[in-house]
Order: C-alpha cells, then sequence, then structure tokens
C-alpha cells in the first residue's frame, strides 16, 4: 500500500505563485509516472501535469508556460511550481502515482490540497 502525502497548497493572488508536493511513502514499481490532477467545483477532474521516472513530462495546454514539474526518484517525490497563477486555476489538486511492472498496474491518490487563486 503506497501512500501519497501533498502540501503547498492555499491562497494567492492572481500573477501568484505556489509550489505543491508530493511524498510518495511505500514500497514503489520502479517504472511509474508521478502528476497532478485538479478539480474544479462542477467540473472533471483534469490532468495538470505528469513526469515519468525518466523524466519526461507532460502538461495541460492551460498550464504550459507556467507550471513546471519535476521530481526526486530519491526520495520519491513530485514538486509542482505554479507560477502567473489565474483565477481559473482554482481547484483541488490532486497527486497521482501509476506503477507499472509486467502484468501488474496499479494507481494511488493523495487527499487533494486547495488552491485558490483570488483578489
Amino acid at each position: 500500500q503506497v501512500q501519497l502525502v501533498e502540501s503547498g497548497g492555499g491562497l494567492v493572488q492572481p500573477g501568484g505563485s505556489l509550489r505543491l508536493s508530493c511524498a510518495a511513502v511505500g514500497i514503489i514499481f520502479s517504472v511509474n509516472t508521478m502528476g497532478w490532477y485538479r478539480q474544479a467545483p462542477g467540473k472533471q477532474r483534469e490532468l495538470v501535469a505528469t513526469i515519468t521516472n525518466g523524466g519526461s513530462t507532460n502538461y495541460a495546454d492551460s498550464v504550459k508556460g507556467r507550471f513546471t514539474i519535476s521530481r526526486d526518484n530519491a526520495k520519491n517525490t513530485v514538486l509542482l511550481q505554479m507560477d502567473s497563477l489565474k483565477p481559473e486555476d482554482t481547484a483541488v489538486y490532486y497527486c497521482n502515482l501509476d506503477e507499472r511492472r509486467p502484468g501488474v498496474r496499479r494507481g494511488s491518490w493523495g487527499q487533494g490540497t486547495q488552491v485558490t487563486v483570488s483578489s
């Protein structure tokens, strides 16, 4: 059983920055993708950014150029640096871990952290 522990949400003014952190606690597969998803009120959960254990990244078009995802494989942590925040970035942000090995795939979610962008 893997637990994902998130931190770093909060309230910020438009144009400001926040950094989210997520640590995976437990034994995880060596082949994995860590990432962030978000869900705004009344909307479906959507991908924000992901990063593989090899360092390949993927971003939603809406955050490209503003958000940066990174990870520390030794510590099983993933960071999301969010700059130039907009009110439409307001949502609950969830950390995700997608693990794979031959014949097995498992996923884990964090508890979610609120990000509010408002003046």
